[in-house]
């Protein structure tokens, strides 16, 4: 599921902070050629199928772990004070900033602190030990729950259940023009690469991982990917 901490968020949104500066910096670093070769997958009804796929589920699955949802929230406030969704920034459909909720998992004035979180390549790494991951927090990235307020995304259209992971602004920066394919899509929930090792896997065998969805998309594809998230979440494997 999302990689990236809430600490490098907070920063993106700093460092980011008017979306018109950054879809021009988007756009003078890909070119109208390498744009012709970022195509959709040319499957226009299989499309449709999956968006509105993605609506039917996101909903159903945001009224059957309601009491789930209900419960998390009051006792991320009892907890620790502060918002209990987190918002930040990320890359979306074809280089659209987009907010991407989360349930918090910091403490309210993480920002605030040294990060103890390093770069390594283009994802930011996290920091097991990180001492402003709450308790709950912990518990919530190891079983990715903190992840599921993510299915009014999906419900609002800006991100799908699969496909390319959204990276934030600042990871984005740093990626090369053959990996805007990655765009061509809306990014998911989940993808090939958190069901393949999740933090385990190398920066840019991610990143390629996600353009190998989108070159060979299908519903069956997704379908797979579903079915097989459910026990990687289950087991936590390659979850921090």
């Amino acid at each position: 599921m999302l990689q990236s901490t809430e600490q490098v968020s907070m920063t993106d949104h700093a460092q980011f902070s008017e979306q018109s500066a950054y879809t021009e910096s988007f756009h003078s670093r890909f070119d109208p050629a390498a744009q012709a070769l970022a195509t959709v997958p040319s499957r226009p009804v299989q499309l449709v199928v999956k968006h509105i796929f993605d609506a039917v589920a996101s909903l159903l699955c945001i009224l059957l772990l309601s009491p789930l949802l209900l419960v998390v929230a009051a006792l991320i406030k009892l907890t620790s004070p502060g918002r209990v969704i987190f918002k930040h920034k990320r890359a979306g459909l074809h280089g659209r900033v987009i907010t991407v909720y989360k349930f918090r998992t910091m403490v309210a004035n993480a920002d605030q602190f040294s990060t103890p979180t390093t770069v390594n390549g283009v994802f930011a790494v996290k920091d097991s030990n990180d001492e402003r991951v709450t308790p709950l927090g912990a518990f919530l990235r190891r079983s990715s729950i903190d992840e599921l307020p993510q299915l009014f995304n999906v419900l609002r259209g800006n991100m799908s259940l699969v496909g390319p992971r959204p990276l934030s602004l600042f990871e984005h920066e740093k990626t090369f023009r053959w990996q805007a394919r990655r765009l061509q899509m809306r990014p998911g929930m989940t993808c090939i690469w958190q069901v393949s090792g999740r933090n385990s896997i190398m920066d840019e065998r991610r990143l390629q991982m996600d353009v190998d969805y989108v070159e060979q998309w299908s519903l069956w594809l997704d379908l797979k990917l579903l079915l097989k998230t459910i026990p990687v979440v289950i087991s936590g494997k390659g979850a921090r």
